[in-house]
């Protein structure tokens, strides 16, 4: 086994570590965790499996197998940075609605310690 494989290997063993170790105090929640597994886990595959990315680069027709990997992570960056968008675009709304829910409740128990003076 050559030097790169161990030191990738115990790269992402830590690394998993790490995501579990997140999970668990609770800051980082287990749906973002998958994003960060599956690409630790593919990772740890072609470190184990030298040829793996030759063999996926002639698969599917690429001229030179590390630029495979930089495609694939482009394209998983860019999906996951889509979900973000989402995500976020979600809580932007939730919140611009909770706030006009506060200001309607506030403007109710104004009214209504109006009433009582």
């Amino acid at each position: 086994m050559a030097k790169i494989q161990i030191i990738t290997i115990v790269a992402n063993i830590l690394f998993i570590l790490y995501i579990s170790r997140l999970i668990i105090k609770g800051k980082l929640r287990e749906e973002y965790a998958i994003v960060w597994v599956i690409c630790t886990v593919v990772l740890m595959l072609f470190a184990f499996w030298r040829n793996g990315l030759e063999v996926m680069a002639r698969l599917t027709g690429v001229y030179e197998a590390p630029n495979l990997v930089f495609t694939g992570f482009i394209f998983a960056i860019l999906i996951y940075l889509l979900h973000l968008s989402v995500v976020a675009s979600k809580l932007y709304n939730d919140n611009k609605k909770l706030g006009q829910e506060i200001a309607l409740l506030k403007e109710e128990f104004s009214k209504h310690l109006a009433k009582k003076e």
